[in-house]
């Protein structure tokens, strides 16, 4: 049967939907790399391999060769507006959802009543919906790739809808100094160039403003013991994995504070249920019914030892709260400029 325009095949050196592929690390420059994951599409089994290199020197962990900017809106289109949220609820439901959504802007109403707050990768706007009630008088703007802003903008969830993303041509001047607070909650690893994404959230903050980043963390363990059906991988969705230690040293380098660094609340208790969810995803129906008992037990094990594994190398992410200095302007400072010593929450 023919392909169809719409299908990529991710096959070929030439390949449309594919960059060549890189010989150096994107955050430090290193040549010392080395292949982590190569798989295909867990969910959907197309054609095609995707592959998670990591640096030898900083652990940055990036997809190698990455998609295209072709690739990337086929594959973040489709993949986002149909089977990833299915999906989703399928190992996490609404309901546990929503109580995350809380928790965190529970914790984050420590902050001083910022006049205005932009959500960065917000999709739906959950958040900015769940933080109105700590927040109350508090402006909340949404901006993502995807319709689903203008849709949480008709829905009343955000009062203003941005679609792109910070790097997007003519999008930090437009909103540059507008925001007390900006929220990045797993956004950075879809971005093509996340150190670019971090100068531009300092652009549209203003002096003295929080910026709050919350990423998977590629050191957990889970992605050792999961391999391929680890789901925070994301391929081909995710094209950068960011340590702990490179967030912190890029913020610091670029005159920002680290005020908070946490790693238990930040992890979502899935990885068990999602990986076996994962594998079972094309399975016959008769098996996937077989399977429902390990399903129990995979779910009962992640939120039983959830407590266990927030505390551990098995936490899956990491949030970062950092203030941006009223003398920053979203240039870098000079390398080895100290700027604050960081906080324990």
């Amino acid at each position: 049967m023919p392909t169809t325009p719409l299908t990529p095949q991710i096959t070929t050196p030439h390949d449309p939907f594919q960059e060549p592929r890189r010989e150096t690390c994107p955050w430090c420059g290193s040549r010392s790399l080395r292949t982590r994951l190569r798989a295909p599409d867990p969910l959907r089994h197309r054609p095609g391999t995707f592959a998670v290199d990591e640096c030898g020197d900083c652990a940055h962990a990036f997809q190698n060769p990455r998609l295209s900017p072709e690739g990337f809106a086929f594959f973040h289109r489709d993949f986002y507006e149909r089977q990833l949220e299915e999906f989703t609820a399928r190992v996490l439901s609404p309901r546990a959802v929503r109580r995350r959504h809380r928790a965190t802007a529970r914790r984050l109403s420590a902050l001083r009543e910022p006049e205005s707050w932009l959500d960065v990768g917000t999709g739906h706007a959950r958040f900015p919906e769940a933080a109105k009630e700590f927040f109350p008088y508090t402006s909340f703007d949404g901006l993502d790739p995807t319709a689903r802003v203008e849709q949480a903008l008709l829905e009343g969830r955000v009062e203003e809808a941005h679609r792109g993303y910070l790097t997007t041509p003519g999008m930090a001047a437009r909103l540059r100094g507008r925001y007390d607070v900006v929220t990045m909650f797993h956004h950075l690893e879809y971005a093509p160039d996340p150190r670019a994404e971090l100068r531009a959230a300092l652009a549209v903050l203003r002096p003295g403003g929080h910026l709050v980043v919350e990423v998977t963390d590629p050191r957990c363990a889970f992605a050792t013991l999961l391999g391929r059906w680890w789901l925070p991988y994301g391929q081909p969705r995710h094209l950068h994995l960011v340590p702990r230690a490179n967030l912190r040293a890029e913020l610091e380098r670029l005159g920002c504070p680290v005020l908070v660094t946490d790693r238990t609340s930040p992890h979502v208790p899935y990885d068990l249920t999602a990986a076996l969810t994962l594998s079972l995803a094309h399975a016959h129906p008769l098996v996937q019914l077989a399977a429902t008992p390990l399903l129990d037990l995979a779910w009962g094990l992640d939120q039983g030892c959830a407590p266990l594994f927030r505390r551990t190398g098995f936490s899956n992410a990491y949030r970062i709260v950092a203030r941006k200095n009223p003398r920053v302007t979203g240039s870098p400072a000079p390398p080895g400029t100290r700027t604050g010593q960081p906080v324990s929450p």
